[in-house]
C-alpha cells in the first residue's frame, strides 16, 4: 500500500480512542441486565470473548439465543437491553467514568498543529459517543460518523467510506487508527491504511496488513511513525533532516 503523506486521520472510539470495553460498556450492559430483572451477568473473560461479535444488540441476541431463548424472544429482549445499556452509558459518559485513553489527546493535538484532519468513525451510537468525544476531545473532530447514522458494521468499510466521502478525502492519503481485527479490516477495505493501538482486549487479534502494531497510543513508535509522514523528526520540531 501506498506511503504518500498522511492528510486525514480517522479514528475509532471502543477501545482506541478511550478505556470504554470493560469498565464502561461491560459495566453498563450488566447494569441494565440488572435493571430488568435478568440474571445474566457478564465478567471480564466472558465480555472479551463476545466483543467477537461486532454491535451491542447482536451480541445480546447472541448471548441470549445461547442461553435457550427462541431467536424472536432473544432479539426483541436485546433491543430493550441495549437501549437501556445506551442511557446508561450515556450517564456514565456524563459522570466522567469512561476517558480518554492516555496518550490520545497528546496525539490529536500533534497532528492538527501540523494542519492533519482528524476524523471519527465508530459504530457506537452517537448519543453516548457525541458527549463522550465532547467532554474527553472538545471540538477538534471535522467530522464524527457513528452507528446511528451508518448502521453497518465493521468489517464492513461503511463507516471509513462515508467518513472519507464528507470530507472529500483520498483514502491513500489517509489512515485509520484502529484497535481491533475487525477494525483494521474495515479501514483497509476502504482503501486506507491502518494503525493499530491494541488494549487488553485485542492483543491476541489477526493484525496482519497493520501499517504499525502498537499497545499504546504513546508508544513513541507510533509517534515517530506519524512524525515522518507529517515531515518532521523523531525528537522536537522542525522538517525530517536530509
Amino acid at each position: 500500500m501506498t506511503d504518500a503523506p498522511v492528510e486525514t486521520v480517522v479514528f475509532d472510539v471502543d477501545g482506541t480512542l478511550v478505556d470504554s470495553e470493560r469498565d464502561g460498556h461491560r459495566v453498563a450492559f450488566n447494569r441494565a441486565l440488572a435493571e430488568l430483572g435478568l440474571p445474566d451477568h457478564w465478567d471480564v473473560g466472558t465480555y472479551g470473548e463476545l466483543l467477537a461479535i461486532a454491535g451491542g444488540a447482536r451480541r445480546l441476541a447472541h448471548w441470549f439465543e445461547s442461553r435457550g431463548r427462541s431467536a424472536g424472544e432473544a432479539q426483541e429482549l436485546a433491543g430493550r437491553v441495549h437501549a437501556r445499556k445506551t442511557a446508561l452509558m450515556a450517564g456514565m459518559v456524563a459522570a466522567g467514568e469512561v476517558r480518554a485513553r492516555p496518550g490520545a489527546v497528546a496525539l490529536t493535538d500533534l497532528l492538527r498543529e501540523h494542519g492533519t484532519t482528524i476524523a471519527v468513525a465508530t459504530t457506537g451510537t452517537r448519543a453516548w459517543v457525541e458527549p463522550l468525544l465532547d467532554l474527553a476531545f472538545g471540538p477538534r473532530f471535522e467530522v464524527v460518523v457513528t452507528g446511528t447514522e451508518v448502521p453497518e458494521l465493521k468489517p464492513s468499510p461503511a463507516a471509513y467510506v462515508e467518513a472519507l466521502a464528507r470530507l472529500g478525502c483520498d483514502p491513500a492519503r489517509a489512515v485509520a487508527v484502529e484497535d481491533s481485527e475487525n477494525g483494521l479490516r474495515a479501514a483497509l477495505a476502504a482503501g486506507m491504511r491502518c494503525v493499530v493501538v491494541r488494549n487488553d482486549y485485542t492483543r491476541d487479534h489477526d493484525t496482519a496488513g497493520a501499517s504499525l502494531v502498537v499497545d499504546a497510543l504513546d508508544a513513541p513508535a507510533l509517534v515517530d511513525w506519524f512524525r515522518a509522514r507529517l515531515g518532521l523528526s523523531r525528537r522536537g520540531p522542525g522538517p525530517v533532516a536530509p
